[in-house]
């Protein structure tokens, strides 16, 4: 992307992003891409930048595990493997292992699920291959310390069983001399040590020239003489010898094993770039998660639709202070193509407008921004900047000629893939001369279908993108009452500047704030008080739309709350109603259980009895019970389809209900504890506690 100044990413605080990027780098390859952090415009490019970004961010927020864990910087060893004659040391070798080791574990991760679940980031290896016998031929000649095997060779296998075998005769030797000094009294305290790769005896220095030998030095108190008995000289020559042999054979096997793996040296550079692209892919993922950063979609075309959109270095700054951050959204398209913003000074206009700018750049660099999912960015070719005092001593600039001249450059190379972001369009100069100019600029800004933001405090570009198609008023959201700034963007009408509202609740001397508006064009005060008025019932108007909301929403939820509990009133009804459809079966059940069992002991005494007719008769009775309970049956439901009790005293006259067999009748007559009881034609005689009151139910009587 070409910007413009040379410090706009300066100007847009870029830089920080940068080095906010780079602390969660862990290799060099990494951190030395986070520093040169690119703006690119390609859109391919920049999607696969955020979906890697975007993919790792979800690993670490499920808490999966990604085997990048290993921080290998082994630029040096992989270009002294690419050096003809030069040779690793075990422990170099240790470290390009790990490198093998560590691409193993990737290679092995990405299995065929996970290359469907995040394609993105197995593209990073697409292009490679992994190579066993890297590791194969290290650990043929080197153990897990990075020391060279016995048996790396037949020859290092020979001179290290020579050395085993010279050091113990050595070692026994020198124990001899030792133990026959110690009873002369003429070692000092520290007994032995090694000097120049000898052995030697520390011996009191007015007895050294009772021990022949070699003398290798003294102490620094020239209390101590270190000497090499002369019965071990030959003994050290031969263990020196050996050792000196060994070193020359480890030599050549590493060399031989450098120039083995220098065959591979490619593919091990380009794993240990791409150990530093997933550092770098998993440091992107952590700064979005710093900064609350989401994928929005990304365009080949100029728009930019922000919702919920945040400064990340303000969102920083506020969540560590434990303050509130209040997001604003913003769209720009082929149809709305210039956001006026206005308002009072300090009220965000210049945070609002560097937020577009340096989300922008993050996105075209392919890093996450504190947006909603949902918003959508274009790709642009231009970025141009201008914010604040731009004099220049150098040339000789005043502010306001500064200004023009970068308006210049503006309207001369703007374009259709142009994002641009002017703060305080026309300051320094004449208000009325200024603002003409200022008009002009955007004019012929719009006429070039370049996107952007300016903030202005003059009233004639207010007016202007009211009645401009492509321009949008703006305004910084304010509360007159108490003085402070909302920082909320308000879009399709501008604001004031709350000048007289400023001056008076600040205490100004109320004669000069009379005066003052005394000098101002009537018509021009009159539309920055109606700007004033506008925007506090556009304020009010926002908070009673808020309380409706909240009263909706309390609304549903009062309704849902509703139909939950119809719901569970209902379930319960038709559990109870399934208890009671239940309990009739079973009981019908138990009946036809109790039927079967009497049935099958009548079958069985039927056979045993000698007395027929008995057992006939036990049959009759059971079978007549039955069919005398389902009479009554009958009989109960006709007469409660009929009547209904009331129960109470009898009367004559009452009509009544005889439990026993449901009949209903009238008394006739009553004697002492008995009634008589007309049914039909018939009277009866029945006992009054067989007897209820009933009367005829409501439908029967209308009928």
């Amino acid at each position: 992307m070409k910007v413009f100044p040379g410090s706009a990413l300066v100007q847009l605080e870029f830089d920080k992003v940068r080095t906010l990027l780079a602390e969660h780098c862990q290799t060099e390859y990494a951190r030395a891409k986070a520093e040169d952090l690119r703006v690119h415009t390609r859109l391919e490019f920049i999607e696969l930048e955020l979906r890697q970004a975007h993919e790792f961010k979800g690993l670490i927020a499920a808490g999966q595990y990604f085997p990048n864990d290993h921080t290998l910087n082994l630029s040096r060893e992989l270009k002294l493997m690419s050096i003809p004659g030069a040779v690793l040391s075990g422990e170099q070798f240790m470290q390009v292992r790990r490198l093998a080791d560590s691409m193993e574990k990737i290679f092995r991760w990405f299995d065929a699920e996970r290359k469907i679940a995040y394609p993105a980031l197995a593209k990073v290896i697409a292009a490679t291959h992994y190579e066993r016998a890297i590791i194969k031929d290290i650990d043929e000649i080197l153990d897990e310390s990075g020391n060279v095997r016995d048996n790396a060779s037949e020859a290092l296998a020979s001179i290290r069983i020579g050395l085993y075998r010279k050091r113990n005769e050595l070692r026994r030797a020198f124990d001899r001399i030792l133990s026959k000094l110690a009873k002369s009294g003429y070692v000092a305290d520290i007994e032995e040590s090694f000097l120049n790769g000898r052995r030697v005896v520390a011996i009191f220095a007015e007895h050294k020239r009772q021990v022949k030998g070699i003398l290798h030095g003294e102490s620094d108190t020239r209390r101590t003489s270190f000497v090499e008995p002369e019965e071990t000289i030959g003994l050290n020559n031969e263990v020196f010898s050996l050792e000196h042999e060994e070193s020359r054979e480890v030599y050549r096997i590493l060399r031989e094993l450098t120039g083995r793996l220098s065959a591979h040296a490619p593919l091990l550079d380009v794993w240990h770039s791409l150990l530093g692209e997933f550092d770098f892919i998993r440091a992107k993922a952590k700064l979005a998660i710093d900064i609350n950063g989401n994928f929005p979609r990304v365009h080949d075309k100029a728009i930019v639709n922000l919702i919920q959109a945040y400064h990340p270095l303000l969102y920083l700054y506020n969540r560590k202070n434990q303050k509130p951050t209040i997001p604003t959204s913003i769209n720009l398209n082929e149809k709305d193509r210039l956001l006026v913003i206005s308002g009072p000074n300090a009220g965000g206009k210049t945070v609002t407008l560097k937020t577009v700018g340096l989300l922008q750049l993050m996105i075209q660099s392919g890093l996450l921004i504190p947006v909603h999912p949902d918003s959508e960015l274009g790709i642009f070719k231009q970025l141009m900047i201008h914010i604040g005092d731009t004099q220049s001593l150098e040339f000789e600039l005043s502010t306001y000629s500064s200004h023009l001249k970068n308006m210049k450059y503006f309207m001369e190379n703007a374009n259709g893939k142009t994002l641009f972001f002017i703060d305080e369009l026309g300051s320094g100069s004449d208000p009325n001369l200024g603002g003409a100019f200022a008009e002009v600029i955007l004019e012929e800004l719009v006429r070039r279908h370049a996107l952007g933001i300016v903030t202005t405090h003059y009233l004639n570009l207010k007016v202007m993108a009211g009645r401009t198609p492509g321009i949008v008023n703006a305004a910084m959201a304010f509360d007159e009452v108490n003085l402070q700034p909302l920082y909320r963007l308000i879009i399709g009408k501008p604001g004031s500047s709350y000048t007289f509202s400023i001056a008076e609740r600040i205490g100004l001397e109320p004669g000069l704030i009379k005066r003052a508006r005394g000098l101002v064009d009537e018509d021009h005060f009159r539309l920055d008080k109606l700007l004033n008025r506008t925007e506090q019932d556009l304020r009010n108007l926002e908070l009673r739309e808020k309380e409706l909301h909240r009263l909706l929403k309390e609304n549903e939820k009062l309704k849902k709350e509703m139909e939950t509990l119809m719901d569970r009133e209902r379930h319960s009804q038709q559990v109870e109603l399934l208890k009671h459809q239940n309990k009739l079966t079973e009981d019908r059940l138990a009946y036809l259980k109790d039927m079967e069992r009497k049935l099958k002991q009548i079958i069985f005494d039927w056979r045993k009895a000698e007395d027929k007719n008995e057992v006939i008769r036990q049959m009759q009775a059971l079978l007549f019970k039955q069919k005398e309970q389902q009479v009554n049956e009958k009989v109960k439901k006709k007469f409660d389809s009929k009547y209904q009790e009331v129960g109470g005293d009898i009367q004559v006259g009452d009509k009544v209900m005889m439990r026993k067999n449901h009949q209903v009748g009238i008394v006739r007559e009553i004697r002492a504890k008995r009634a008589v009881v007309q049914v039909g034609l018939v009277p009866i005689t029945v006992g009054l506690a067989d007897l209820t009151v009933v009367r005829d139910k409501p439908d029967i009587i209308n009928q």
